[in-house]
């Protein structure tokens, strides 16, 4: 399986409202609940009305289309990176998976996987 690389940085926040988010950005994951309206986005994306935030963040994407019939992928890449002591934080959207590791565990997170079996794409 292939994960590629995205080469920037992200920004994981709890946002007032939507308003001030660009849906245009190359990035924009939203998240609403009853509780909570939450942002994940580049850092350099991140919107004025924020109540609280956590940069530092990179990430990457499962590669391809995944059918939902398929089972385990995210879970065999979190418990990866579980064993190795590296949090994650995950976004799903239809098609893929995206995982987002703090900046300082990028690297040992990108060697864990590519020991692991996966292919890294830049």
């Amino acid at each position: 399986m292939e994960l590629k690389k995205l080469n920037r940085d992200f920004t994981i926040c709890k946002v007032e409202d939507y308003s001030l988010v660009d849906l245009d950005a190359e990035y924009s994951f939203l998240g609403k609940t009853d509780e909570e309206r939450s942002l994940v986005c580049s850092t350099e994306d991140v919107p004025a009305n924020v109540l609280r935030r956590d940069d530092g963040w990179k990430g990457f994407r499962v590669q391809g289309v995944l059918d939902f019939a398929l089972v385990g992928i995210l879970s065999k890449i979190s418990t990866t990176l579980a064993d190795n002591g590296i949090p994650i934080f995950a976004v799903s959207t239809y098609d893929t998976d995206y995982i987002f590791v703090k900046d300082e565990n990028y690297q040992k997170a990108l060697k864990v996987l590519e020991q692991a079996g996966y292919q890294i794409a830049d």
